[in-house]
């Protein structure tokens, strides 16, 4: 033990000492993660993080083995002739990256008399002077290739006269507008940052110190992502501006526990020396709560769960790192601008408040045994999205108007990939005859049904022969009239899968957005009660180790989860709906990002019951931590609104949504209802509490409690409510000296 203090001390020592050292090392680490961070690439495909075992990973396996792993897209030709439409079809299948398009003239000569040219294929590409057409291309949807090939195809068609969707075009738009909107959005939330800071703090500096420590260490966990190669567009979109939110308090604290040691008389290295020693355990402690919070996401079976786990893990462990190591030299260097620049707090006291939370105790704590229950149940109610409809562009968006517009004339494509094996070509003609006689089916074009009978396979055009038949397999492109996400998409997909199997058995694949949004529902939903009962587990060890108490811990949760209940079951009140992604990663973060509030609330409350009776520790806890709750989970609830009202991305901008809804929640929550449950609960947390159990009675803690005149507790009989409380009641403003630091997290 001894050897580990003295190591602990060396460290600090070298910290506080080897400043010029320690910024080298962050400059020469930024600059090579600034010049990582444009080689990470991200990706915007759900499939991607499907598990092995799930049949649509299967299919997509054997799929790109044989033919490759296509994107997709639907164009739309306004006021053309079917012989300009054949013509614009022509350019675009000579363009590079794109294997098959299908269209009106696909099967036909559009130079014969309208009477010979109708089929089932003019009925459904062209109407009304409107040819739509089905792209296929070699690549993926996200690949570079592709969305270089839609750059030719939107000249080729005329983008003012086209309208365009699909997998494909709904990657590369989110591709265009995804870092502009983050770079809005964290330009946003720095403003509005410094401007929270600057009325919570009390020197001019002050806010420009703490943002630029935070930018150093997103600048190390984004460009570090290098490490993994690819990321998420999930991951890639909140990351940044999640990290910066959740760690700020971190270097506040820093500083003010410096401030504190600096005003009993120590020069500034030996101020910071002790500094460091104490906020480190409170700094650690509240970074582990949230790293907990974010790594049983990277338990989920959807692996898009690691990645974001992995990456926000990263990110809080890169802000830890920088405020302990780079922070206190910086302070040192600044120290006295820091000083020049103070100002008088521009908030009031919070000692009105906390007596006016205290009246209300009974009502909170009424309402919280009120919406508890059916909020646990009512977040399961909520009409859930899992799949790839769920991140498409939102209303307002060109992607989104185009894809309405197509759909209004044409009606919707849902485009179905069915893989067979290579065999009898009168049972595969069967089954296309059979696919297409279904009533949500809107055509069905495989190698055998296409061609009339007794026409060899050599009368097709090379194009179409190498995308339906291979060596091994043959492969069905078929159009279902439904959306990529629905309950009767799901329903229609299963009687397609049900129809293809009773042909081939064995062997036979179903490949398409409903099939793959089916196996990331079933995954998502099991990953869900997994990993919110690892959070929930893994939050409690931490608050136990950090309290020593069984009860506590329930108490202090006990906020947090009623807030994460009531902001999952508000959408189904308003009648919204969730991306199911966004709720697991949210109740995730929410519980470790704000449970620090509740930790920083029940220190404040034990510390003072030392001194006090329950109604005035419970009054004074919370006038004490207004300012550092507020603090904090205003800039997190800032963060969340921003992003949801920034991103044009449905599933990002939902999730910010549900961070700053949730945020403020928990704020409330824990200003409100944990006071009231410290207070019902006193006696047994006095009776089991370790710390106030074996503790020597009451010494004074550091200059904010100098004020208060020492009492001793007396379970048996609270002063406060034996002696109708008043005369018991303390003027905050009278005998307490304002807290001229916050506390944090």
């Amino acid at each position: 033990m001894k050897n580990n203090e003295n190591l602990f001390q060396t460290i600090v020592h070298l910290i506080v000492y080897r400043g010029k050292a320690i910024e080298r090392f962050f400059l020469i680490a930024v600059i090579l993660c600034a010049v990582c961070f444009p080689f990470v690439g991200v990706n915007y495909d759900l499939s991607k993080y499907l598990p092995a075992f799930a049949p649509t990973k299967q299919a997509l396996d054997v799929m790109e083995q044989e033919f490759g792993y296509p994107g997709t897209a639907r164009i739309m030709v306004k006021g053309v002739s079917l012989q300009e439409a054949k013509r614009i079809r022509s350019q675009i299948s000579e363009v590079d990256g794109v294997d098959l398009i299908v269209g009106a003239d696909l099967l036909t000569n559009v130079y014969m008399g309208n009477e010979f040219i109708t089929n089932d294929l003019t009925d459904e590409f062209y109407k009304d002077g409107n040819a739509v057409m089905e792209v296929i291309f070699k690549d993926g949807d996200s690949d570079k290739t592709t969305h270089k090939a839609l750059d030719e195809i939107y000249e080729i068609a005329g983008r003012d006269r086209s309208c365009f969707s699909g997998s494909a075009v709904s990657s590369k738009e989110r591709e265009a507008s995804i870092t502009r909107e983050i770079a809005i959005a964290i330009v946003m939330a720095l403003v509005i940052i410094w401007l929270i800071l600057t009325l919570t703090t009390t020197s001019w500096l002050e806010p420009f110190l703490f943002i630029f420590v935070m930018i150093v260490a997103i600048i190390l966990n984004m460009g570090s992502n290098i490490i993994f190669g690819t990321i998420s567009f999930f991951t890639f979109s909140t990351a940044a501006i999640l990290q910066l939110a959740v760690s700020m308090d971190y270097s506040i604290f820093l500083l003010h526990t410096f401030n504190d040691h600096k005003k009993t008389g120590l020069d500034n290295n030996a101020a910071m020396e002790a500094a460091i020693k104490e906020a480190c355990s409170s700094i650690l402690a509240s970074g582990a709560t949230t790293i907990v919070g974010f790594i049983v996401i990277a338990f989920m079976r959807f692996t898009i769960g690691k990645d974001v786990g992995f990456v926000l893990t990263k990110g809080i462990i890169c802000s830890l790192a920088t405020v302990l190591l780079l922070m206190p030299t910086l302070i040192l260097h600044f120290d006295d601008k820091i000083i020049k620049t103070a100002h008088k707090p521009f908030l009031p006291s919070f000692d009105r408040f906390g007596k006016a939370m205290y009246k209300i105790r009974h009502f909170v704590f009424l309402f919280a045994l009120l919406v508890a229950v059916p909020c646990y149940f009512g977040q399961s109610m909520n009409v859930f999205y899992y799949g790839d409809d769920a991140i498409g562009a939102g209303p307002g968006t060109r992607v989104y108007e185009d894809t309405k517009e197509i759909n209004d004339l044409f009606g919707k494509s849902n485009l179905v990939i069915a893989i067979v094996p290579n065999g009898s070509i009168v049972q595969e003609r069967e089954l296309t005859d059979t696919l297409e006689d279904l009533d949500f089916v809107n055509y069905a074009l495989s190698m055998a049904g296409t061609l009339p009978a007794g026409i060899p396979e050599s009368f097709l055009p090379k194009d179409i022969k190498k995308q339906l038949r291979t060596d091994q397999y043959a492969r069905i492109m078929i159009s279902m009239d439904t959306e990529q996400e629905s309950s009767y998409a799901f329903e229609c997909n299963q009687k397609l899968e049900e129809t293809i199997k009773s042909f081939y058995p064995d062997n036979s694949y179903v490949i398409g957005m409903t099939a793959t949004t089916i196996d990331i529902r079933d995954i998502l939903t099991d990953d869900y009660n997994k990993v919110s009962l690892l959070s929930l587990f893994g939050v409690a060890i931490v608050v136990m180790i950090t309290f020593r108490s069984i009860l506590v811990p329930i108490l202090v949760i006990i906020p947090i989860e009623v807030a994460i209940y009531l902001n999952m079951t508000l959408p189904y009140v308003m009648g919204d709906s969730l991306v199911y992604i966004g709720y697991i990663i949210v109740s995730c973060l929410q519980l470790g990002a704000t449970i620090d509030y509740s930790i920083l609330m029940t220190n404040n409350y034990l510390a003072l019951r030392k001194t006090m009776n329950k109604k005035q520790a419970q009054i004074t806890a919370i006038s004490k931590s207004t300012l550092s709750i507020v603090t904090s989970g205003g800039i997190l609830t800032v963060v969340g609104y921003l992003l949801y009202f920034t991103s044009s991305i449905q599933a990002i901008s939902q999730v910010g949504r549900l961070v700053g809804r949730g945020a403020l929640l928990s704020m409330v929550l824990v200003l409100s209802l944990l006071p009231a449950l410290l207070n019902s609960f006193d006696r047994q947390i006095q009776k089991h509490h370790t710390d106030v159990c074996r503790e020597e009675e009451i010494k004074p803690k550091r200059k904010h409690f100098s004020g208060i005149k020492k009492k001793t507790p007396n379970d048996s009989e609270d002063p406060a409510e034996t002696e109708g409380g008043k005369d018991n009641e303390i003027n905050t403003e009278n005998e307490l000296e304002r807290p001229d630091s916050q506390e944090t997290k």
